[in-house]
C-alpha cells in the first residue's frame, strides 16, 4: 500500500496527527499555507501540550512523509 499517496491540507491540531497516522501505511504530502506554522514545523516545534502531538516530529523525517 506504500504506492498510494495521500495529501493532508492543513497541518494544525487535526491535520498533523492525521498525517502522522496516515504515514504509517501511506506516503503523505502535508500542505500548509501558514508560513509561521511551516517554520515551526521545520524547526520541530509545535506549540501543543497534547500528548498525541508531543512525539509527532519523529515521523516528519520518515520517507513516507513528503
Amino acid at each position: 500500500m506504500k504506492d498510494k499517496i495521500v495529501c493532508v491540507v492543513g497541518l494544525g491540531y487535526v491535520g498533523l496527527p492525521l498525517a502522522k497516522a496516515f504515514s504509517k501505511h501511506l506516503r503523505v504530502i502535508g500542505f500548509e499555507i501558514d508560513e509561521k506554522k511551516v517554520g515551526e514545523l521545520n524547526k520541530n516545534f509545535f506549540p501543543s501540550q497534547k500528548p498525541l502531538l508531543k512525539n509527532t516530529f519523529s515521523f516528519l523525517q520518515k520517507e513516507n512523509l513528503c
